[in-house]
């Protein structure tokens, strides 16, 4: 078990994420991890029927993503697709308690984060806002469940069991921004 400070955070008022898509048999893997957690009793991600709610890696979140801003972001996602792997399980702490599937950081991946929040930082008004998902800070993971209690103490292997040679192995084919007070989603298409 590895405890990492919450990089969720406060949620301010029109804050807008830039999110990497999972390939779809990886966003399966994801979404049955949601449903045995969930039949487990514990809390999941499945629990969140909103329409936009999907497995998702989160790269940065900004105040606003203006039209330049959004246009920098989909030059930086031209490198998509970029293979993944999950691997082990994240509890973050905080007000809202995490359980998460780590993503190993490979190359393509930190160089295709390094160009979005390049591409951030050098868009007037779309600097962004979260210290946590700066490179170097960022710790990559597919969020499994929330909670206020402490309820994932049980052992890694019967929280999330993986079969042997490892977690799931995919692609990131596509890219979102969601805002997180309208619940809004905008497709970003790599240019």
């Amino acid at each position: 078990m590895i405890a990492h400070p919450s990089p969720h955070g406060r949620t301010l008022a029109g804050v807008r994420t830039v999110e990497l898509l999972l390939d779809d048999t990886a966003d399966r893997a994801v979404r049955e991890a949601w449903r045995h957690l969930a039949a487990a009793g514990l809390p999941s991600q499945a629990g969140h029927p909103h329409p936009t709610n999907r497995p998702h890696l989160t790269l940065a979140t900004v105040e606003t993503l203006p039209a330049a801003a959004r246009e920098r972001v989909e030059d930086a996602l031209t490198a998509l697709p970029v293979p993944f792997r999950l691997e082990g399980l994240l509890r973050f702490g905080g007000r809202v308690r995490v359980l998460a599937w780590a993503v190993r950081p490979t190359p393509e991946l930190l160089r295709v984060h390094r160009s979005v929040w390049r591409a951030l930082e050098s868009s007037p008004g779309a600097g962004p806002s979260n210290p946590l998902h700066a490179p170097g800070r960022w710790i990559p993971h597919i969020t499994l469940g929330r909670s206020r209690r402490p309820v994932w103490e049980a052992p890694d292997e019967l929280l999330l069991p993986v079969p042997p040679g490892g977690g799931p192995r995919g692609r990131f084919t596509g890219a979102r921004s969601y805002d997180t007070v309208t619940r809004a989603v905008e497709i970003l298409t790599p240019r």
